[in-house]
């Protein structure tokens, strides 16, 4: 038994059945860590000290106390974070050099539910500074690599976190979605991303990149994980104004239900170019496996995907620029004052400029300059509609469009994105790379909807993602179709040959 190449879902009934001890677990996966970084480079920090000394704390439980263990549903369990999210005492850069040195002195509200659910962390992934980014290149440290092809991208912007995932470094990992970043690289590099309704998990303490659409969820190594994990971090937080006071079902029970009756829909305009012919056709195979399953699939209209490039574009900036404006590396963020260094108010202007340029990396620069654009022009009396107003107004259509579908269907798939993983360098060519690489699932996110990407075949053995988006709050629909469809196929028992002991060579259904 290979233990860092266990689901969340078998290393915890490893656990409590005392096959292993957590610190052998979490051993497993330092040494995998310490293997592959030279040439994954998934993490930005790794705690390797503090993930022992927690491993031992909940071996000391697991072994003496299994009452009290009952109470902390993923102890012993290590995994990373992306590290967009503050750690209190532990270092949180977004990626960026702006924060290189910044240490939190509180926690995200979804890490301090998996300290309190007993999780141990093994460390800080790497992501595409401050989460601007489809590739993980524009990470200001440095790029990380898929783990099925190293001179691929692994996608992004949590791109280490899937990376860590897939190379079985941690158990599981938590990422952030604004555009596609949760499932976009969960399709690139094969694992299970979940993307949950914007405002099913709190945004307290994360590092905010767009808050009307920063959303957390998991990236795990099996949809069964990735509904444990939710189940954790998911529910009300006084703390985050967005938070929805909704209850949440048991996720986990919701799995097995049959999917007959299910009615899903899929859009023509999702399977045409710039679609990859044979992403489309791994996607369009999957129909015939749901329809085994028991449920219907039906042809739907919606909204080609390019009109969300176009709004995500212009309110991503918009709240890039207002997020930003905070870091003038006077009182938080990179500085060139050298500590009780007197500054005169004559040249505050010209030192905070020349903190942001170069703390900021050029991603963030663009994002700054386009935000501050649009937002100006939003304010001139020369258009008559601004920008702005027109984002928000086209966001409103994309929504009542999803709205429309889901009084014909239950459920929406298509492809994840266009393609499968590209190769190193391929930002480079494009400007708006985030945006083509994340038009499938941009307009689920400017909805506000839960989606999940997982496997559903291999091109080039690189795996294409299969997106299953849902109405708001319908996580657990999602995660029904998934984990039927996962369990029908073997797609996710593919392994990559560099990291990891065993691989799948040979396609077969179950159904």
């Amino acid at each position: 038994m290979v233990l860092n190449e266990l689901t969340l879902t078998k290393a915890r009934e490893g656990l409590r059945e005392k096959k292993f001890k957590a610190r052998d677990l979490t051993e497993a996966c330092l040494e995998q860590i310490e293997r592959s970084e030279p040439h994954l480079k998934s993490f930005i920090t790794v705690v390797a000290d503090f993930a022992r000394k927690r491993a031992d704390w909940a071996d000391k439980i697991l072994q003496n106390q299994p009452q009290e263990a009952k109470k902390y549903p993923l102890l012993g369990i290590p995994y990373s974070l992306k590290d967009l999210f503050c750690t209190a005492g532990i270092l949180t850069t977004a990626g960026s050099r702006m924060l290189e040195n910044f240490v939190p002195p509180y926690n995200a509200t979804v890490y301090q539910r998996l300290e309190a659910a007993g999780a141990v962390l093994l460390g800080k992934t790497n992501l595409d500074a401050f989460a601007h980014g489809s590739s993980t290149e524009a990470s200001d440290f440095f790029v990380t690599r898929n783990p099925w092809k190293i001179e691929h991208l692994p996608g992004g912007s949590s791109g280490g976190s899937a990376a860590s995932v897939v190379a079985h470094q941690a158990i599981f990992s938590l990422g952030t979605e604004t555009g596609g970043s949760i499932r976009q690289p969960a399709a690139w590099c094969g694992a299970v991303g979940l993307k949950p309704t914007y405002g099913r998990v709190s945004r307290y303490g994360v590092i905010a990149m767009a808050s009307s659409l920063d959303c957390p969820g998991p990236i795990t190594k099996s949809v069964a994980d990735a509904a444990f994990v939710l189940q954790v971090i998911a529910g009300h937080d006084p703390r985050d104004a967005t938070s929805s006071p909704l209850p949440r079902p048991f996720y986990p029970r919701a799995l097995k239900n049959s999917l007959a009756g299910i009615k899903i829909g899929y859009a023509r305009q999702y399977l045409e170019e710039p679609v990859l012919p044979a992403v489309a056709a791994a996607v369009e195979e999957t129909f015939t496996v749901f329809e085994k399953l028991g449920a219907e699939i039906k042809e739907i209209e919606l909204l080609d995907p390019a009109y969300a490039i176009a709004v995500y574009t212009i309110l991503q900036r918009a709240e890039v620029f207002s997020n930003l404006a905070r870091y003038d590396g006077l009182r938080y963020g990179y500085s060139l004052l050298r500590r009780g260094e007197k500054i005169e108010a004559a040249d505050i202007y010209e030192l905070i400029a020349a903190n942001r340029g170069q703390g900021f990396g050029a991603e963030a620069k663009k994002r700054i300059m386009l935000g501050a654009y649009t937002l100006a022009e939003s304010l001139s009396a020369d258009l008559e509609e601004p920008f702005y107003w027109l984002g928000q107004k086209m966001r409103t259509r994309i929504v009542a469009d999803f709205a429309r579908a889901f009084g014909e269907v239950d459920l929406i798939i298509g492809p994840t994105s266009p393609t499968t993983a590209l190769k190193l360098g391929a930002r480079e060519k494009n400007p708006l790379f985030g945006e083509m690489e994340d038009r499938l699932v941009e307009p689920s996110t400017i909805a506000g909807l839960p989606g999940i990407s997982l496997r559903c075949g291999f091109v080039d053995q690189l795996p294409v993602g299969l997106q299953i988006i849902g109405p708001q709050f319908k996580e657990d629909l999602v995660l029904r179709a998934a984990y039927a469809y996962e369990q029908a196929t073997d797609w996710h028992l593919y392994q990559p040959p560099l990291f990891s002991s065993t691989r799948r060579s040979r396609r077969h259904y179950r159904v």
